[in-house]
């Protein structure tokens, strides 16, 4: 099964503050700037994954956007959120995310036998994870353009070096910088 990263940092490496914000997000850049129809290949991510991998803090994010049904960004796709911790989605997720607690290789096995082919990985804990289980096929980060200062890193301690290659790299109007990386893990 093929896992793909799709995630924005500040410029200094976090995706979160300290405290877990990221409105930030919705500030930084230029806001004058016209996208036009440009979302920066999130559709393009969408369209080519048949599932979700989110961490609970992820899945919590969410939940407190309470987003309406025409603002819910995946669609009817299957969502697993990781947690050992919580067994029972939010109430407004209840029926769009089913819960896994366990071995992250058995659920990725699971899901290959299910019959998905494409994860998209979601949140800090639980993509450091799925690297360092070697499971990561690709990784897209957008930076934005702002410097916290301090926060929560997107990369936290790797089992050994992983080597990034085969780099693309798209620059925004808004000043937003994305690059796309494969990895290798030999």
């Amino acid at each position: 099964m093929k896992c793909s990263v799709y995630i924005a940092t500040s410029v200094d490496g976090f995706i979160a503050k300290p405290d877990g914000d990221i409105n930030w997000l919705h500030t930084a850049g230029n806001l004058e700037a016209d996208m036009g129809t440009e979302d920066m290949g999130f559709n393009a991510l969408m369209s080519s994954v048949d599932c979700m991998v989110m961490g609970r803090k992820t899945m919590q994010i969410i939940s407190d956007m309470n987003l309406t049904p025409e603002q819910w960004f995946y669609g009817d796709m299957p969502i697993f959120v990781l947690s050992n911790t919580l067994h029972k989605a939010p109430d407004n997720l209840k029926e769009k995310v089913e819960m896994y607690s366990g071995d992250i290789n058995d659920l990725v096995t699971l899901l290959s036998e299910k019959g998905y082919k494409h994860a998209y990985i979601d949140g800090g804990t639980t993509i450091q994870s799925f690297i360092n289980l070697q499971l990561i096929n690709e990784i897209t980060i957008t930076r934005i353009p702002v410097l916290l200062g301090e926060g929560i890193p997107l990369f936290g301690k790797t089992l050994k070096a992983i080597k990034l290659e085969k780099a693309a790299a798209n620059a925004y109007v808004n000043d937003f910088v994305q690059v796309k990386y494969s990895v290798n893990y030999e």
